[in-house]
């Protein structure tokens, strides 16, 4: 997370600023438009939170961290809202427990659309005043949605495990018919790295724990030209990868068998087909498409069982530093991944990378710094962005992290080989 100003010109960079931040919020209102309000208060677990939620935490993050500290006399609708929305910036005030936001009935939705109305005028009141003496302003409003980004993908993500236990299986969106993209024969493209640099270069918008740019010994290595696909992860399953456990770390072997694991989240067998539910559905599986939904666990067993290992982020970083960023993404509305994927987009990728601090790394100060840094222990980081995430997210630098036993993110896996 950068909170620098990165635009020369103030009135240039309040402009570009508030078409992001209208952007922005325009996407999380069409992400929820197909919702009712009973779809809006699910929460199907701790990892999870309701839409509604959703839409009022990303409300409060402008308000406590931009319209308090720079709107003389700013007035919340209710200042309760602070305990309620918060989520863990513990320097930020109390909170309310994490596990329960699905009990959050009142406010209700409609005092939620009113407190995104009120916080989102008063932002664009503060960015017409283009006050150029606090380039600050620009700087977390641009971070203020970034984060939104975020939340758009856990909405819909924590909106898909929320409606997974419904035995109507309800769909979040009509069923279509996915474009068919040409299926891809997997290939190993070498890299000869060495020293090399990773990490952003400070020029533009990134996270904290995107940067310092720091240097690194990348060994030779190969990289898989796509992601895992259903078909292969269905060879795994046959020739008894769940059950093999010399293939799996001993965590992982245990997980898998405190809870039932034999095949990713959501799948079921049907009349000797695999079925999976999905944003639009039920939908049989399409095995030239990316596996998703599966924990690192899974990843790291299936990548042993397949001769390979998992890449470490460098390795993908390097790798995909030239390429352009394009793929299926939250913006192409497809919301699940398609066959013919590269190295951009569709799901995630696991890497062998522990999601720890590059060397330098200083959080910024207040609670702006509990952004990712508290967050560094026991994950892993993934690269390349899904099906779910705005591609405005995206760029060669940006790490995301899970811990290893979840699955409810689009997660994928490709493959690396040593040289």
């Amino acid at each position: 997370m950068n909170v620098q100003n990165t635009v020369s010109s103030p009135q240039d960079s309040f402009a570009d600023i508030a078409l992001l931040f209208d952007r922005t919020r325009s996407r999380t209102t069409k992400l929820v438009a197909p919702l009712t309000a009973e779809d809006m208060m699910l929460q199907s677990m701790q990892d999870a939170s309701p839409a509604k939620w959703h839409l009022a935490h990303t409300t409060w993050f402008f308000e406590e961290f931009i319209l308090r500290k720079y709107v003389p006399g700013y007035q919340s609708p209710d200042d309760r809202f602070a305990v309620l929305f918060n989520s863990y910036y513990v320097q930020a005030g109390p909170r309310h427990a994490r596990d329960k936001r699905g009990l959050i009935s009142r406010p209700d939705l409609e005092a939620v659309r009113s407190y995104r109305l009120h916080v989102e005028e008063a932002l664009r009141a503060l960015l017409a005043e283009g006050r150029n003496d606090t380039p600050d302003i620009a700087a977390l409003i641009e971070l203020g949605c970034h984060h939104e980004m975020q939340h758009q993908e856990l909405l819909v993500t924590d909106l898909l495990h929320g409606l997974s236990y419904n035995p109507l299986l309800p769909a979040y969106l009509d069923p279509v018919v996915p474009p068919r993209r040409t299926p891809v024969d997997l290939a190993f493209t070498r890299h000869d790295g060495g020293l090399v640099e990773i990490g952003h270069d400070g020029i533009g918008f990134h996270y904290d724990c995107e940067g310092p740019r720091h240097k690194t010994y990348v060994a030779p290595y190969q990289l898989a030209n796509r992601p895992v696909t259903n078909r292969e992860w269905i060879a795994f399953m046959q020739d008894g990868g769940y059950g093999r456990a010399p293939l799996w770390l001993m965590e992982g072997h245990a997980r898998a068998q405190a809870e039932n694991w034999d095949h990713p989240l959501y799948w079921w067998q049907q009349d000797d087909e695999w079925w999976s539910f999905t944003l639009r559905g039920a939908q049989a599986v399409d095995l030239d498409a990316p596996v998703v939904h599966v924990s690192y666990y899974e990843a790291d067993a299936f990548a042993r069982w397949a001769g390979a290992r998992l890449p470490t982020e460098a390795e993908i970083e390097l790798a995909g530093r030239d390429a352009p960023i394009a793929g299926n993404f939250l913006d192409d509305g497809h919301l699940l991944p398609l066959p013919g994927a590269g190295l951009w987009g569709d799901v995630w990728n696991w890497t062998q990378s522990a999601f720890s601090a590059y060397p330098g790394f200083q959080p910024a100060a207040g609670a702006i710094g509990e952004y990712n840094g508290k967050f560094m222990v026991n994950q892993f980081v993934l690269r390349g962005g899904s099906c779910a995430t705005p591609i405005e997210q995206m760029r060669p630098s940006y790490r995301t992290f899970f811990y290893p036993h979840q699955r409810w993110q689009m997660l994928g896996l490709r493959l690396a080989k040593d040289v």
